[in-house]
């Protein structure tokens, strides 16, 4: 399983260019990437979206706590050099209307496990 590492800067002027529209492409890819990375079944990337978008993006306070974990968890599992929880950061951010900087953050974080990978 291969999985693309993605320039959090490009990703930054995607969102930008878009008017919010990729961040919610980003946190379905990612979602995507963290269930197939961990196999696990109940992580649903559609449901999580929907969520995020129904909600107002409240839920996506929850996502990226809970995702930031989960990426940590990959981190550990993986042996990367320096593992980063950064969760409490990736909640504290949205709370500020800086979702964006959390998602950055996240994809760096996850890039270091595919780098790990590859």
């Amino acid at each position: 399983m291969t999985h693309k590492i993605k320039n959090p800067i490009l990703t930054l002027i995607l969102c930008l260019v878009t008017c919010g529209v990729y961040t919610y492409i980003t946190i379905y890819q990612m979602t995507d990437d963290i269930k197939q990375f961990t196999n696990d079944n109940s992580i649903n990337p559609g449901l999580e979206l929907i969520l995020c978008l129904i909600t107002c993006g409240i839920y996506t306070i929850y996502w990226c706590y809970k995702y930031s974990k989960y990426i940590f968890d990959m981190q550990m599992k993986t042996g990367v050099e320096y593992p980063n929880d950064i969760s409490i950061v990736a909640l504290i951010l949205p709370l500020f209307q800086l979702t964006l900087v959390s998602l950055l953050l996240m994809q760096t974080e996850l890039n270091k496990v595919w780098m790990k990978l590859s």
